[in-house]
């Protein structure tokens, strides 16, 4: 299993687009705690490779990650990262 933010130069059949969102509360006593977002992409990188194993593909090509910041009316801050890519599998 593979993942790449580029394409393939190589045949592939497109299994299916992926996606991934993961989340985190900002905690009011540390509300710039940004660091937050490594453990973000890591889970939605591992969240994306399951879903790419589940679905039989051998890799995910044209991965792309989103980062955001959202705040709510009277809570606290969230840390969103949002993953997607292309599942794909090799010809035999």
């Amino acid at each position: 299993m593979f993942m790449t933010t580029g394409g393939l130069n190589r045949s592939h059949a497109i299994q299916g687009i992926l996606t991934a969102t993961t989340h985190t509360m900002l905690r009011s006593e540390k509300p710039d705690q940004f660091e937050l977002f490594d453990d973000l992409f890591d889970e939605a990188k591992q969240a994306l490779m399951k879903q790419a194993q589940a679905a039989g593909a051998d890799g995910l090509i044209e991965v792309r990650f989103n980062t955001e910041v959202v705040q709510m009316n009277v809570a606290p801050k969230f840390l969103v990262v949002h993953g997607y890519g292309t599942a794909v599998k090799f010809p035999k």
